[in-house]
């Protein structure tokens, strides 16, 4: 159980990060992280990283694709957990 608390500390930690660069090279008109790379890591266990830095740094809220893609991946995630949790009992 600690490695997975771990493992999700850091998928959370380096999404946050990855999402913040992203924003910082949209500004500057430089390469950015392909779209598929923060949902990805947002599906892998990073989505509460990637929710905080949307909100934190208002980055991609505006983009109507990004926040449906983004919710699907959470809904899966959603559903998955309340299957484990119902299959658990």
């Amino acid at each position: 159980m600690k490695v997975l608390l771990l493992y999700f500390l850091f998928i959370n930690v380096l999404v946050f990060i990855f999402a913040g660069y992203d924003k910082s090279q949209a500004r500057k008109n430089n390469r950015r992280i392909p779209e598929k790379t923060l949902f990805l890591m947002a599906f892998t266990g990073g989505s509460p990283g990637l929710l905080t830095a949307m909100l934190l740094f208002k980055h991609k809220t505006s983009k109507t694709s990004f926040i449906i893609k983004f919710t699907l991946i959470l809904a899966v995630q959603i559903a998955l957990i309340i299957a484990f949790y119902t299959y658990k009992k």
